[in-house]
């Protein structure tokens, strides 16, 4: 049409427009329409409907369970309602009419996109990386993420944990807190048992604040909110940072070209790095929140929690459920235990006792066989039927050793040799020890503790080096002295 208003022909302006036949140049110039124009909706079928006659059935099966799957659906209706008449092959084209039935009949939840104030709120999540796969020098490690996030700007921050406890919440708020240097209005949560509680049973979801969890806030003038009970996607920002952050994390991982850390702290380093980076680009609606938010003027908390237990008889203290060996000499006394989130400290009066690592979850043990072999020795007997038995063997080799006594000697005898192995592992390194029962055992003769001590005196002495002391020259400092120079301030 633009060519015809120029004065070309109809067949040149066919050329020109890319159009074979002339007669389609002269039908568009005589309806003066363009071919978009003149399409028509299709209201009728190409083909006919192969599920028209059982269609009724299905959408009533679909009206009752909408849940239904389109693929079990076909099975059932090639099955049970209709056997024979169907095929493999149709399955596509049902899919296509379960869909359109569900986009014009079946109703869905809207998300509800919410307006994010600058410097409102931080929102915290507890979310697990074990499915990464990281190991620590080779170690599988289980952790989570203690999760923080500024939904206005998405600048986010967070610490590794043990688990999701009112220990790790702390260490993440504080951490991020402190990166950041101001505090906004509201910390929100879900509804984890490290920041609320259920009033009480049998309630319909009735929860509320745990008196840690507010005294942690008012330390840093902070006001709680948290979500309703079974809605989690009024968290949802934190979620899909969550997401996104896991996301992010494998592919440095995969640029890294490895999944191994020499240390905790080389991996927790590894994770600032993807938080720096990720942040670089928020920068700008960072400084928008900062703008509005207050300074951070409280002090930092200590790392730890501190709690008293007494020893019972049996040498143990009782931390959060769990059960810790601590030496006989403390037994009837008033310890002080500092929980940190890797492990534990064990004072008596300002003197560190012991240093054990944490335990994740409850009713377990950690059972330290150096605490109670000393007793054990004394009270033999009781070795066998010990509720806490099978911590009293250091590593597998130790449990064979035990075994094969019990084949060649009587259960008391094979269980006094076993405890004497113990003492020579608290006297010598454990591995030695270890080592010699390994030889042993490939042997074919009986043995008892005396062999396993001959083995470990037999082993040649490690030579001290001598080292001559050095010799100080104090003349080089007088020099340095002599040819500083004072620059005033």
């Amino acid at each position: 049409m633009k060519e015809r208003s120029k004065g070309r022909s109809q067949e040149q302006a066919a050329v020109k427009a890319n159009i074979k036949s002339r007669k389609t140049v002269a039908k568009y110039e005589q309806v003066g329409k363009l071919p978009s124009e003149m399409k028509k909706p299709r209201t009728y079928r190409t083909r006919k409907d192969p599920f028209e006659e059982d269609w009724p059935e299905v959408e009533q099966m679909l009206a009752a369970a909408p849940e239904l799957e389109a693929t079990a659906l076909f099975e059932w209706l090639c099955r049970d309602l209709r056997p024979g008449k169907y095929q493999e092959g149709q399955l596509r084209t049902f899919q296509r009419r379960v869909s359109e039935w569900r986009a014009l009949n079946q109703e869905q939840v809207a998300v509800l996109e919410q307006v994010h104030r600058p410097g409102e709120v931080l929102q915290t999540d507890g979310t697990w990386l074990t499915e990464l796969g990281i190991t620590i020098q080779g170690e599988a490690f289980k952790h989570i993420l203690i999760h923080c996030v500024l939904p206005y700007s998405n600048w986010e921050w967070g610490v590794i944990a043990q688990t999701e406890s009112q220990l790790a919440l702390q260490r993440g708020l504080q951490s991020t807190l402190f990166r950041l240097g101001y505090v906004p209005r509201y910390h929100q949560t879900d509804n984890s048992s490290a920041a609320t509680y259920q009033v009480r049973q049998g309630t319909d979801g009735e929860r509320a604040y745990t008196p840690g969890y507010v005294a942690l806030l008012d330390h840093f003038g902070l006001e709680p909110r948290t979500i309703r009970v079974g809605c989690p996607e009024q968290n949802g920002d934190i979620e899909a940072s969550n997401g996104g952050l896991k996301r992010a994390l494998v592919q440095h991982l995969l640029l890294r070209g490895s999944r191994d850390f020499a240390s905790l702290e080389a991996y927790e380093q590894f994770i600032e790095t993807v938080f720096e980076q990720r942040n670089q680009g928020r920068q700008q609606r960072l400084l928008e929140e900062l703008a509005v938010m207050k300074p951070l003027t409280a002090p930092p908390l200590g790392s730890y929690q501190e709690v008293r237990v007494k020893v019972t008889r049996a040498s143990i203290i009782r931390v959060q459920n769990n059960v810790y060996s601590v030496p006989t000499s403390l037994i009837g006394r008033q310890v002080t235990v500092r929980l940190y989130e890797w492990h534990l400290e064990v004072y008596f009066g300002q003197k560190l006792i012991e240093s054990i690592p944490r335990l994740v979850g409850q009713k377990k043990e950690q059972i330290n066989y150096r605490h109670l072999v000393g007793s054990l020795l004394r009270k033999p007997g009781g070795f066998r039927d010990y509720r806490y038995r099978e911590a009293l063997f250091p590593s597998l080799v130790f449990r064979q050793a035990w075994d094969q006594l019990g084949q060649w000697y009587s259960p008391r005898k094979a269980d006094l040799i076993y405890l004497r192995l113990l003492r020579l592992a608290t006297r010598h390194l454990e591995c030695e020890v270890a080592t010699a029962l390994t030889l042993l055992l490939a042997g074919d003769s009986r043995w008892d503790e005396t062999d396993v001590e001959q083995l470990l005196q037999a082993q040649p002495a490690v030579a001290v080096p001598m080292l001559s002391p050095p010799t100080i020259d104090l003349e080089q400092y007088d020099r340095l002295l002599k040819e500083a120079t004072y620059v005033p301030a």
